[in-house]
């Protein structure tokens, strides 16, 4: 077995009927659970700019895998294990007018972590992505439309990257969603640290209003929930991007 960490990039760029990339990328980790266990799946923000064609916000995803104990494989075969099977999973769920990318990797180049810092503040161009994927040695794959989708793909590895970046959609291989009050000695043990937003203190104690669904963001390393104070015990949760 290895313990190697894959990287996913993925954007599909969906259409306002299709699923959705976060969406997409849930169903295609249930399908991979047989070889690989889903450590974390994140939406990374880019650019929201009208010169950039998107559907809702301009989002990409990664997923963080590792192999399962029982998997006996070398690193570059489950990668390219990991990349035909993540295709397969897109080209089976392609929806006429999204534009999918795709990169799967075990190493991001610094390159690749300023590029995605780039998207998230200026326009970046397709020939831009596949320039720089091709100098760093990364199989990014356009799969249908126009293939615009390697740029948020691309990017998104890069964001992961950093590991202080994106809003986690699955935390390891739970599916499970909680919401409403919750106690924040609960969610510590779930892995997700709760910070005061206003101060950056860590709370240890007492209640937190989740909402809708748990939507904690990756900073430095750990699954972090925001929260405001409603009083002392009591905490709203806040959705960042």
């Amino acid at each position: 077995m290895t313990d190697t960490l894959f990287l996913v990039g993925l954007d599909d760029t969906d259409t306002l009927t299709s699923p959705g990339t976060n969406r997409l990328a849930k169903e295609i980790v249930d399908e991979l659970s047989d070889r690989f266990t889903c450590e974390m799946i994140l939406r990374h923000q880019l650019l929201d700019d009208p010169r950039v064609p998107y559907t809702s916000k301009n989002g990409s995803a990664s997923i963080w895998l590792r192999a399962c104990p029982h998997v006996e494989s070398s690193p570059e075969a489950l990668r390219d294990e990991l990349q035909d099977r993540m295709r397969h999973g897109l080209q089976t769920r392609f929806v006429t007018g999204s534009d999918p990318g795709l990169v799967v990797t075990t190493r991001v180049p610094p390159a690749v972590v300023e590029f995605g810092k780039r998207c998230q503040r200026e326009v970046v161009r397709q020939p831009d992505a596949r320039e720089l994927a091709n100098e760093c040695g990364l199989m990014l794959e356009g799969l249908g439309g126009t293939e615009d989708g390697v740029i948020g793909a691309l990017a998104a590895i890069g964001l992961a990257a950093t590991r202080s970046d994106g809003r986690i959609v699955r935390l390891g291989d739970r599916r499970d969603e909680i919401n409403g009050p919750h106690a924040v000695t609960e969610l510590h043990n779930r892995g997700v640290v709760v910070r005061e937003m206003s101060n950056q203190r860590i709370v240890n104690s007492g209640t937190v209003e989740v909402g809708k669904k748990l939507r904690a963001n990756l900073r430095d390393g750990q699954p972090t929930l925001f929260v405001e104070s409603n009083d002392s015990e009591h905490w709203q949760a806040l959705k960042l991007p």
